[in-house]
Formats: structure tokens, C-alpha cells, sequence
């Protein structure tokens, strides 16, 4: 209670809380109604004035907003949003996987779609050009719901099955032979028991051990839970004493997760995952005998969050964990689903699982907080996982399925690069190795069988196609290989499919930048040095690009274009995965000169020209018979770590002796790094063979 400030003689409650001033019910009235005040929504003076029905503001008040269908016409899918809500918050909402590369900040362009019909609003962008919007495309962040809408996905950005290489009897092959016991996580035991007798009246429990300690399996730490207890009585007597043990091998113990009736052999199966921050791939696995069965693969629906780790890490900051959770476990069991399907057998035969991926995606999987990831010092909540159950995941598989996370030493440097030096095995080598993988990330590992150091240099998605107006993946109608008449400057291209292109993927742009480079379109700088009458340039709004494909060379009917800003960002990219190598080097002393062998990792590798790759200054000029491609090491690896405990034993003492260099906050990785922003390379002595028209 207090007086009035204008009537000394009227005590009240009500009292201003940003001048700390009591009125009386007479006097209420905020002092100070358009400026910005932290206390008013708990301020009473401001909350009687407005019951009151002063309306201080003069704005009407709240309703509640219209609702309105959005129809995603090429996916069959429809969300119901509020009047005002983006196109990409009801692709989100109807869960199809529209990129967004930018995360929503309308910078990108990759989240195009077509209006077919309903009225929306959209911002000024200059992300499309007079053919898209004559069409009626838009950019889905940048475009507001003011109707029912249907829309659809432009031929150029819907997904296609990514092209994976060798997948079949032929991979097969070569993994198995890598694995020379087949030692699973969980494996189903036939178990004929004694009946109990007079004689022989022990508990079911201690049966069941005698059975599995006869069957060579050490009960000694070997642990039971309540819900098999319960059930053990029935089970056993079931299928008159004959049962199956179904158990799994931790750390230090084993335990019992489930007890059906019969002893029938059962066909065990497992699946290998490769959670990528672009894509995803599964392998489903005969435990048996070790046959890839069927191969899987998509787009991580996540890439609407953005398309680099950061980005998603942000998303799940502002939209939560469990969303961002929820889109990689729709991508990864619609992949289960195509696998089982492909090979015709129940989920319930997968009994184990190994995920191999970045940091930051295997906690965004797990629904682990990720916030740290990105906050100095840099620290995950968690780089080694215990055994976990499928169900506690959200795999869609059997839910007692013994799952193994690949462990990873560092915020920046995960599973998938443990599980690629796995399967490449230079950790066992004398050899000086250099190993890279080259996608959304750019991770590098220098050393051989005696030491290991890591690091990861930012590379960006550029070369899986973010912030590249026609980048794509290495999928259907991607131009994959390209070369330029140096006369005519016409390009002749492979597509991937052998269709008509839709756009250009990784090893294409950097078959493009070095046959600019090299017929003299491009300047070393990566600015464009054409004729302005020549048929394949162009003026694209306020920069120039080169036109790789005519409209009516294309699916989309329309120009395939490569402007300076996606020359730039493909610098950048290269520029930051050279600068990591120097630095490396340097930690030791060492140089170009004394790496014995350089492996090369990920997803378009297969299709990388060694030599063009080198003209544009992303590998290292050296004797070219020290390249060696080793295509998707991440998947290989977690394949090899399905079967075989050893292999499994063996990523963690891989992962605990990488020491991981920091290039966040490095001053020489900075200065590295701005002087590979230039074709090849500011110091031309770095590539002696390299030859600028």
C-alpha cells in the first residue's frame, strides 16, 4: 500500500512500477505509453488502464489469426498454419523437405517453390529472376500464407535418390573381406532347457543362466530386467522348455533383454547408418554372413534448418531439440522402411544398429543439448556413448536393438571421421597420411600408426551445393564432369543419370572453375573476364555469371548459370580445407613434401579430377600417384564396426588419440586462409605445375 501521488490523502495498491509512483483508481493512467517498458506486462497500473478499456496504444485488440490449408501438391502433404505464417513454416509443418540453406533469412534461394493457386504476400528478392516469376515461383521464407495456397516444388529442387557409388555386390565384397569375425552386439541364443523336477528344483532364473552358462556365455555379469522376469514363468513353459535368449554385450556386463518361446534359428540383421549433415545413407546387413542386402539413401530433412551445423544447432536453440530430433529420425526410418521393403523382411529382424556421424548431428539424433557445440570453449555434452536400445532412440526396428554411436574427439570432429579412419585403416600405417573429407564440414586428419592430430576447417556446403544458385548434390540430373572449349568456351558436360541437367554438383564446379581458370573466362581473383557479346554471358542482376546450359538444354527449362558470388563461395571453401592442411603441417614442421599419401573422403569424391582440383588450389600440388580415393568412409567404417567387436573396441582408442587442433580462434589458420582466396593460391610456388592462361 501507498498514497497517491495526486491524492496524498488515498492510499492504494496500484503503483507504477518503472517510476515506483501509487495512483488511486482515479488517477490510473500509464505515464509513459509509447515507450518501450520492461515491467508492463506485469504492471498493475498498466494492466487496470487497459481493463479499463483505455486503449493507450490505439491498436484494436488480439484476435485470434485466420487459419489457412497449404497444399504441397508434388508431395501429396498439407499443413494447416495462421494467416501471416511462411511457406517454409508449413513446409515444415507438413514435414517436406524443402532446403533452406540460409535457415530462413531469404539470403539462399534454395527454397524455391511455384503458387499454383491461393494468395500470398512475398518480399522484394533478387533470388529470382523475370522467367521464375512469371511463373509464379517464389522464395518460400520470404513468402507469407494470406489464403489457401497450393504450391508445388520445382523440378530443379525436388529430391532425387542420391547417387551412391558401388553399393551392391561389388561393395560387398570388398568390406566383408575386411571383417574377419562376425561378433554382434546382440546376438538371439537357442536354448533346449531341463525341465525342473523334484529333483532338480531350481528357480526359472537360474535355469535360464545354467542354460546360457552351458551355451558359453559368462553369467557372472550378466544382468536381467523386471519386465523379462515377469514374463520368464510363461515363456519358458511355453514351447516345453525350449526358449531363445535374446543378449546383449556392453562394456563390462551383458544382459538379458528378452526370452521368446521356441529355439528356431533366427535370421539376425542389422543396419549401418551414416548420418551426414547433406545426406543419410543405410546399409541393411545379413549378421550372418555379412551382405549388404539393400543400400538407402536421402536427404537429411534437417537441411531445412539450414545446411551447415551452426545453422541447426541455432534452429534447436529457437525451435527445440525435439523437432530438429524428430526430422532426422523421419529421414532415417523412411530409409529403413525403402530397405526393408527392397529386401522383404520384418523390422524385427534388426536386432543391431551402428550410427556414424558428426558431432553435432548425433546430438540433435540422441536429443542431446547442443548449445555448447558452438560456445568456447567448444565442449559436446557427450563424445562416448554407452549401448543404447533402438527404442530409445526412435529407430523403427526392433525395439531391443542394440544401437552403437561412433565416438567422436571433438565439437567439430565426430563418428564419421573415427569410422572413416577405421575403414581406411592409416592409424595402423607407417605412412604420413593426410586424410580429408570433403563435405558440408571439411574435416582433415594428419599422422599415421604412431600419433593422429584433427581439426575442422568450415568448409561450408558449397561443394554440396549451398550458397551455389544451381548447386546441387551428386544426384539425378546433376553435371558431374565438365570441360570447356577453349575457342568457343562451350562446355561439354556428364550428367548423373545421363538426363537432362538440372543443375551442377561438387566435382562439376570444380571441373568449371579450373577450366575457366584455365581457357582465361575467369580471372585468378574468380572475377569474370568474358565478352559481354558472347552467347554464354550473362548480366545477372548486378553480376556476371556464365551460362553452363541453354533453357532448352535443360529439365527446367530454364539458363544453368555460374555467377562470381558461386565462384566466390567455392574459393572460400577450397581456400579454408588448404589452409587447414598448411596449418597441420605446420604444427609438426612438417610440409607438402614429406606426406606419403593423401586420402580422400566423401561423397563426390569418386568423381573428383585430381589434376582440376589441384588448378583451383583445394589439394596440394604433389605427385599425383599419392591420391587415393576411398569413396563414403563413414559408412564403410560403421559397417565394419556392425560386425565386428574388435572394430568396435578399435574406434574408441582411435577416437582417444586424435588431438584436435582449434582453428576458431587461430590467427595463423586466418591468415592461411586468406591468402588461398585466389586461384590457385597467392603464392604460385605452392603449385609449380599449375598454368594460368
Amino acid at each position: 500500500m501507498g498514497k497517491c501521488i495526486n491524492h496524498p490523502d488515498r492510499e492504494t495498491n496500484y503503483m507504477c512500477m518503472k517510476h515506483n509512483k501509487y495512483m488511486c483508481e482515479e488517477c490510473l493512467k500509464c505515464p509513459d505509453p509509447k515507450i518501450h517498458c520492461k515491467f508492463r506486462p506485469s504492471c498493475p497500473v498498466w494492466f487496470m488502464d487497459k481493463k479499463g478499456g483505455k486503449d493507450i496504444d490505439n491498436k484494436p485488440a488480439k484476435q485470434d489469426k485466420k487459419k489457412f490449408n497449404v497444399i504441397f501438391q508434388t508431395e501429396n502433404k498439407k499443413a494447416v498454419v495462421e494467416k501471416g505464417a511462411t511457406l517454409l513454416d508449413a513446409a515444415r509443418a507438413a514435414d517436406v523437405p524443402l532446403n533452406a540453406s540460409c535457415n530462413g533469412k531469404g539470403v539462399c534461394g534454395t527454397c524455391k517453390l511455384v503458387v499454383l493457386s491461393g494468395k500470398t504476400k512475398s518480399k522484394p528478392t533478387p533470388l529470382l529472376n523475370d522467367k521464375e516469376k512469371e511463373k509464379n515461383y517464389v522464395i518460400a521464407c520470404q513468402t507469407t500464407v494470406e489464403s489457401d495456397v497450393t504450391v508445388k516444388i520445382p523440378e530443379e529442387v525436388q529430391e532425387k535418390k542420391l547417387q551412391i557409388a558401388g553399393v551392391g555386390k561389388k561393395v560387398t565384397a570388398k568390406l566383408k573381406s575386411l571383417v574377419k569375425e562376425i561378433t554382434p552386439m546382440l546376438i538371439n541364443i537357442p536354448l533346449k532347457l531341463e525341465p525342473p523336477s523334484l529333483e532338480d528344483s531350481i528357480s526359472d532364473l537360474d535355469r535360464l543362466n545354467r542354460g546360457l552358462d552351458k551355451s558359453g556365455r559368462d553369467t557372472s555379469r550378466m544382468s536381467i530386467g523386471m519386465k523379462v522376469m515377469r514374463e520368464l514363468a510363461g515363456t519358458m513353459r511355453n514351447d516345453n522348455w525350449n526358449v531363445t535368449a535374446s543378449v546383449v554385450k556392453k562394456k563390462c556386463s551383458s544382459e538379458v533383454l528378452k526370452v521368446i518361446p521356441g529355439n528356431s534359428k533366427i535370421n539376425s540383421l542389422g543396419i549401418a547408418i551414416d548420418v551426414g549433415t547433406t545426406s543419410i545413407v543405410v546399409y541393411l546387413v545379413d549378421m550372418e554372413n555379412g551382405n549388404i542386402l539393400a543400400a538407402t539413401s536421402g536427404h537429411n530433412r534437417q537441411a531445412a534448418c539450414g545446411d551447415d551445423v551452426i545453422n541447426r544447432i541455432v534452429c534447436a536453440e529457437k525451435d527445440g531439440i525435439k523437432k530438429l530430433s524428430a526430422m532426422v529420425l523421419s529421414t532415417i526410418n523412411g530409409l529403413i522402411n525403402e530397405a526393408i521393403h527392397s529386401a522383404k523382411v520384418n523390422r524385427n529382424q534388426i536386432d543391431n544398429a551402428v550410427i556414424s556421424g558428426n558431432t553435432t548431428m548425433t546430438h540433435l539424433l540422441l536429443g542431446i543439448e547442443p548449445r555448447n557445440i558452438r560456445r568456447e570453449p567448444y565442449i559436446p555434452s557427450v563424445s562416448a556413448f554407452p549401448i543404447i536400445k533402438a527404442e530409445d532412440i526412435g529407430l523403427k526396428i526392433n525395439p531391443i536393438s542394440a544401437v552403437f554411436i561412433m565416438p567422436g574427439p571433438a565439437s567439430y570432429v565426430g563418428g564419421d571421421i573415427v569410422s572413416g579412419l577405421l575403414y581406411t585403416g592409416l592409424h595402423r600405417e607407417e605412412a604420413l597420411t593426410l586424410f580429408i573429407d570433403i563435405g558440408t564440414n571439411g574435416e582433415i586428419v594428419l599422422g599415421n600408426k604412431d600419433w593422429l592430430m584433427t581439426a575442422s576447417c568450415s568448409a561450408g556446403p558449397a561443394f554440396e551445393g549451398g550458397g551455389v544458385r544451381w548447386g546441387m548434390r551428386a544426384e539425378e540430373g546433376a553435371i558431374e564432369k565438365i570441360s570447356l572449349d577453349s575457342k568457343t568456351f562451350d562446355p561439354l558436360f556428364a550428367v548423373v543419370g545421363d538426363v537432362l541437367p538440372r543443375g551442377i554438383c561438387g566435382s562439376g564446379m570444380i571441373d568449371l572453375i579450373s577450366e575457366m581458370l584455365q581457357t582465361g573466362i575467369i580471372q585468378p581473383n574468380g572475377k569474370i573476364n568474358m565478352d559481354s557479346s558472347h552467347p554464354r554471358y550473362l548480366h545477372n542482376g548486378d553480376e556476371k555469371a556464365y551460362i553452363i546450359a541453354f533453357a532448352n538444354e535443360t529439365s527446367v527449362e530454364q539458363d544453368i548459370i555460374f555467377t562470381e558470388t558461386d565462384i566466390d563461395n567455392i574459393i572460400r571453401s577450397k581456400g579454408a580445407i588448404f589452409a587447414g592442411f598448411i596449418v597441420l603441417l605446420n604444427q609438426v614442421e612438417m610440409d607438402f613434401s614429406m606426406v606419403e599419401r593423401v586420402i580422400i573422403t566423401g561423397g563426390f569424391g569418386q568423381y573428383l579430377n585430381i589434376d582440376k582440383a589441384i588448378t583451383i588450389g583445394l589439394l596440394p600440388d604433389i605427385e599425383r600417384s599419392k591420391f587415393k580415393y576411398m569413396g563414403n568412409s563413414s559408412i564403410a567404417g560403421a559397417y565394419m564396426a556392425l560386425l565386428s567387436e574388435e572394430y568396435r573396441i578399435e574406434a574408441t582408442q582411435i577416437s582417444n588419440n586424435m588431438t584436435y587442433i582449434d582453428f576458431s580462434s587461430n590467427n595463423e589458420f586466418m591468415d592461411e586462409f586468406t591468402s588461398a582466396l585466389f586461384l590457385p593460391h597467392t603464392n604460385m610456388e605452392v603449385f609449380p605445375s599449375v598454368k594460368i592462361k
